[in-house]
């Protein structure tokens, strides 16, 4: 009588162990499936975000082409003549004026500093020493470059 009741149990049990072991597997494979959405989802996400910097990357593109284009034209626009003589004359006045003006405010700007060092009791040395200063002179060498280096370019474009 335990054998029957024993065979049945275990019959039962052997009946009874594929069906929990499949309900297992479907667990395992929804899990699964749900992981690989997760990846699905995750590598969707990136490839947007991709797509949309390559469309701001050629968005930022072609507007910079447009911009240097405008410059260009802009740049290109000053140097022409509008053939009324007075306008003409103030537009190729502007840059002159300006540059004397300056230069004009600098020398009286420095002039003050040394005629202070002077006047503080300095020497005529000291006051030169500290009336020109490196930004003095990296201005200066600007100056110089601008002038004197742009004849030696406008040579070897002619």
């Amino acid at each position: 009588m335990i054998e029957t009741l024993l065979g049945g149990l275990l019959g039962g049990a052997f009946r009874l162990a594929p069906e929990v072991l499949k309900w297992f597997d479907r667990q395992g494979e929804r899990g699964h499936e749900l992981a690989m959405q997760d990846k699905a989802l995750e590598f969707e996400k990136l490839r947007g975000a991709q797509r949309m910097a390559e469309i701001s990357a050629a968005a930022d593109g072609a507007w910079n082409t447009g911009a240097i284009e405008a410059l260009k034209e802009a740049v290109a626009a000053q140097g022409r003549s509008s053939g009324v003589g007075w306008a003409d004359a103030l537009s190729a006045s502007v840059r002159p004026v300006i540059t004397y003006w300056f230069m004009g405010l600098y020398c009286a700007a420095k002039t003050a500093a040394f005629i202070g060092a002077l006047t503080a009791g300095g020497s005529w040395g000291e006051a030169i020493l500290h009336a020109w200063t490196q930004a003095d002179q990296a201005l200066w060498a600007g100056v110089l470059n601008f002038w004197f280096l742009g004849r030696v370019f406008d040579r070897v474009r002619s």
